[in-house]
This record gives C-alpha cells, structure tokens and sequence, in this order.
C-alpha cells in the first residue's frame, strides 16, 4: 500500500512538532522521507512547498512507480525549527528505501551535513544549504542540485548591472537578511562583487520571524540605496513589502531570493507590489506539462495535497514539484545501474545523485521542458549541476519571467566554493576526495 498521507494541524497545534503518524512502507516500496514546515515563520512558503513535493509523487505512483516501483512517503513537521528537524532526520533516516532528506531549511542543512557522512545518506538541497557543497570532493553527501545562494545572488548583481549598462560604481545596495544562516549565505558573495564592481554594500539583518522592520526600512529611506537585495521568507517577506509600500521605496527596485518571491508574500498586497523582482530557480515561474498532469492525475481524482487545485502553478508549489523530480530521477538513474524494478539504499541513491544527466529531451519527457533548462548534469566533482536563473516580475496579480538566463560567474564562485569547502573539511576533519 503506498503511503498516502495529509499533515494533521492538530499535532503542531499541541507542540508535538514531530512525525506524522503513517505506517512503514512494504519492502517494494521507495521511501522518501518528507521535512516540511506548515506551521511557523516560514509556512506561507512552506505549505505550497509542501504540498508540491506530495503532488509530485502522488503523480509518478498513478502513473505506476519508478519502473514499476511505488513511492512511499511521510511527512515530519520542523516549523523551520532546527531541533525539531535533526529530530525529524534521525527518526526517518533508517526507513527501509530511504532515499535522501530535502531538509528545507539553511540551519537543518548544516546540522545533519555533518551527520550525513557517518550516515550514509544523501542531502538534497535544491536551491538552498551550504553554497560550498556544490564541491563534490568535500562534500560527498550533499547535494545543491540547479543553484546555490552563491550563484543567485550574482545573478541578481548580473541582472542590476545589465540595467545600470554594466557599471555598479558608486551605486549602494542594501542587503535585508534574515539574521540566522540561510540570511547570511549569499554574504560572501556579494562582498567578493562590490569589490569588483565598486559598489557600497550595506548589510542590514532583521530579527527572525521579522514581522517588525519599521526600523530597517526607516534605515533605508536613509540611506536611499539604489537597489534593496532581500533574503527572506514567508512572514518576513510580506512585511517588507508593506514597509517598502508605506516609506515609498520603489518596488522595482527590489530583489529577493526566490524563497522570498512567493506568490502567497504579495497576493494580498496585489498591485502595492507591482514591479517586485524575484530570482527564479531556473525557470519556475513559468507552466509546462507537468501542472496538467497534476491536475489531470491527481486533483481530478480528488487526491491533491493542497485543498486549492489553483495552487498548482504558484512558484513554491512548482519548486517543490521540481525537488520531488530530482528525487526521483536520482532514484531511476540509480535503478540503470542497480538494478530496475528494485528498491534502492540510500548509498545507491548518492551514486545516482552524482550522476544525474537530465538533457533538454528528458525534462521535456518529464513535463518541465519550459521550467527547467537542460542539461542538468551532476559529477563527482560537481554535486550542483547546471544553474541556470531568471528574475521574474510580479505584476500585480502574479509573476512572470521579464529577464534573459543567467548564470553564476564562475570566475568569483568556484574560489568560493574551494575556499569554503577546504576550510569546512579542515574543521570538520574531512578527506578530500580525488574526483579524477
């Protein structure tokens, strides 16, 4: 029997915070577990996360399994709390076809990297985590696959310039941040930029769940930056928004994170919003095939995760389709090698992760041809794959691509990332690996 399962609000309403009841999957079946939060600071971009990663599973198994085989799988609730999702992580981790953990949270990200190695299961971190473990050598088990906050956050400085007719000199950008790790990522980064470019870099960090920023953007009516970067996410977002509104700062002017770009952070502000920018994960704003068989295979049949099938095609619930993809595309490429028609272990799902070799033809297949941009391609060496960007617009009533495709400048990311990556495996005592 494949596992089925809806969240149950009344276990986070009592704290239990923990896993949702389900019974264990049969030994024919591949077990993803499920990190989500529908409840805290971040659910506005958690629920539609959420129910996107079960959509899209409920989809392979109607269209029978991964050659054949039926995906189970099982919520646990962290509330983007870290505890409660190292909690979560040790609970699921020895589920018999384990497949790997999309921990949804930046601070869940660093906790378990560490456990990962000893444990022997994957980290998938679409678009998020550690922006170092792009670099397969030291990070064996982690996997940023289509994009880090590295390779955002320059592509976010390319499009600003591109506007600017390429000189940055003497202009001022503000970075608002969520003050925890995920809001410091792209840090390094954008420092490594201002240098190059010339341009004053002001580092302004709001006190998490950041539903008060009357002071931060009082701050940047003072300093009337040229352009506002924004790290946030669910609450913190919408309350940007609305403070940018109320002190005058064009929304034109800014630019978030694709976490902080979620139709459900400016619905309500509609067209107070107008001209927000947000930087998609490759091109996840746009519909393709794979929202019609949604709603064709799943909510016609009254067995869709979210309780509106209008969510299907909103930019978080796309992004959690796109995760649950990966997911399982790393399970069928592990199936070629070990065996089709048969459970993987989590050790088989890595080698399947590492060697990932999505081309245009297979996304087209798979019903995100127009959303993702081939070939995504992993490697001992590379665990992040291609990262192709673009920023799209809200327009008042919803976003839509308005850039060319970006990617990360190799020249500033790749030391980065062997700086970072060789500092973290001296800390953490870790052996390089040879990737020749």
């Amino acid at each position: 029997m494949t596992l089925k399962l809806k969240p149950l609000a009344f276990a986070a309403a009592c704290g239990l915070g923990a896993l949702l009841a389900a019974p264990a999957a049969q030994a024919d079946e591949q077990f993803v577990p499920l990190l989500v939060y529908r409840t805290g600071q971040f659910a506005p971009l958690g629920v539609p996360w959420a129910d996107g990663k079960q959509d899209y599973l409920k989809l392979v198994n109607a269209k029978g399994g991964v050659n054949g085989v039926k995906i189970a799988y099982e919520e646990c609730e962290t509330a983007y709390d870290t505890a409660k999702g190292v909690e979560c992580y040790e609970r699921l981790k020895g589920k018999a076809g384990g497949s790997g953990f999309d921990t949804q949270s930046t601070g869940i990200t660093f906790a378990v990297s560490e456990k990962a190695p000893g444990d022997k299961v994957p980290i998938v971190t679409p678009g998020y985590g550690l922006s170092q473990s792009a670099d397969g050598r030291v990070f064996e088990w982690n996997f940023p696959l289509l994009g880090t906050y590295w390779t955002a956050a320059d592509s976010i400085i390319q499009d600003i310039l591109k506007k600017e007719k390429g000189s940055l000199k003497g202009k001022k950008i503000v970075l608002v941040y969520h003050d925890s790790p995920y809001g410091k990522e792209p840090i390094p980064l954008l420092q490594k930029r201002a240098a190059k470019e010339g341009y004053e870099l002001t580092l302004l960090p709001v006190t998490p769940p950041g539903v008060e920023q009357k002071s931060t953007w009082l701050q940047v009516r003072q300093l009337r930056p040229d352009y506002v970067i924004m790290w946030s996410a669910g609450v913190m977002s919408a309350t940007a928004v609305r403070e940018a509104q109320a002190t005058g700062y064009p929304r034109e002017k800014i630019y978030a994170i694709w976490w902080g770009g979620s139709d459900h952070d400016v619905k309500d502000i509609g067209a107070g919003a107008k001209g927000f920018n947000t930087i998609t994960i490759h091109n996840t704003a746009d519909h393709d095939k794979v929202h019609d068989d949604v709603k064709a295979l799943v909510y016609d049949k009254g067995q869709g995760t979210a309780q509106d099938p209008k969510e299907l095609g909103v930019l978080a619930h796309t992004r959690g389709m796109v995760i649950s993809m990966l997911q399982v595309e790393a399970i069928r490429t592990a199936q070629e090698k070990f065996g089709k028609g048969k459970t993987m272990t989590p050790e088989q799902v890595r080698w399947g992760l590492e060697n990932l070799n999505l081309t245009q033809e297979r996304l087209n297949e798979l019903g995100f041809g127009k959303i993702l941009r081939g070939p995504i391609k992993t490697s001992c060496a590379n665990h992040m794959g291609t990262d192709w960007a673009r920023i799209a617009q809200w327009d008042g009533a919803k976003f839509a691509p308005v850039s060319d495709w970006y990617q990360g400048d190799t020249s500033l990311i790749e030391p980065l990332v062997k700086e970072y990556g060789e500092k973290y495996a001296k800390e953490k005592n870790l052996q390089v690996r040879s990737c020749n």
